[in-house]
């Protein structure tokens, strides 16, 4: 039986979604300890961030509040997605949990695994955060990746409000896309 690449790539996305909601639903159950387990999760990852890269201790420090997403997830063929979950914490206390849902077009092709801080560092950038109907990651956000700038100092931060760090990436997705990230407060 021959299998065309549109039914591929449509099963490929019905299982990506399913998988997804699944993930998602699994800590929102009667009895359920997802909180504990996202912020056990948050903890290792923020432990590994400061240990790995020192410079990002002191811009926790100095941020207003820090989102951190242990683990997001992203496949894609030709049409891809991701999705993960973490936790916003303000003088290093958590205060809200979040997803972060991703959709990409494109030419592309693979899977990969990663975890990202993000660092409010203005009162208002965090506010506008906190407010919003869900946050679109990508306009007035400096992505970075630790490997090409080896260490986060001043002169990353002086001029963006939102300095987003991607770390401990696994995996391999190859391609040019179109891409957004939408964050969502959840009730774990």
């Amino acid at each position: 039986m021959a299998i065309s690449r549109r039914n591929f790539v449509m099963f490929g996305a019905a299982a990506f979604g399913l998988a997804a909601c699944d993930g998602a639903i699994m800590g929102n159950g009667v009895n359920s300890n997802a909180a504990q387990k996202i912020d056990a999760r948050v903890d290792a990852t923020r432990d590994y961030l400061f240990a790995r890269y020192p410079g990002t201790s002191n811009l926790a420090q100095t941020a207003k509040g820090v989102l951190y997403m242990p683990l997001v997830t992203e496949v894609g063929f030709g049409v891809g997605g991701g999705y993960g979950r973490g936790a916003l914490r303000i003088n290093d206390v958590t205060v809200d949990y979040y997803s972060a849902t991703s959709a990409s077009f494109g030419f592309q092709i693979g899977a990969q695994q990663y975890a990202h801080a993000i660092f409010f560092l203005t009162e208002a950038a965090l506010q506008n955060f906190r407010s919003s109907n869900g946050w679109a990651g990508g306009a007035g956000v400096e992505y970075a990746t630790p490997e090409q700038g080896a260490s986060i100092g001043k002169d990353t931060t002086e001029l963006d409000p939102v300095v987003a760090l991607i770390f401990g990436q696994q995996g391999l997705i190859a391609g040019a896309t179109l891409q957004g990230v939408k964050y969502s407060r959840i009730i774990p």
